[in-house]
């Protein structure tokens, strides 16, 4: 499973938790810029880390996985945060 994380400038520890959740590929943007970007077509999941991105980029990244059917999952900051994210997802 291919996962964009979108905010967040040190992801600390999760890379880590969602290779343990089976993440294979991690794709990283900032979420200072890049408005425009495109999510890559073989993503399968995205995540964004809300109180690192820009509002624009957010909106952008919302719309196309709503458009492509990919999950989306928003977290605040840090992986106690993403954990309880990701299970309320399942």
């Amino acid at each position: 499973m291919t996962v964009l994380l979108v905010g967040a400038d040190k992801l600390g520890n999760m890379p880590k938790e969602l290779e343990d959740r089976g993440a294979s590929e991690i794709i990283h943007w900032t979420g200072r810029k890049g408005r425009n970007r495109e999510i890559p077509r073989h993503v399968d999941m995205v995540l964004v880390v809300h109180d690192y991105v820009n509002h624009a980029l957010m909106d952008s990244v919302k719309g196309q996985a709503k458009r492509r059917q990919l999950p989306i999952i928003f977290a605040k900051r840090g992986v106690a945060d993403l954990k309880r994210a990701i299970t309320i997802v399942k």
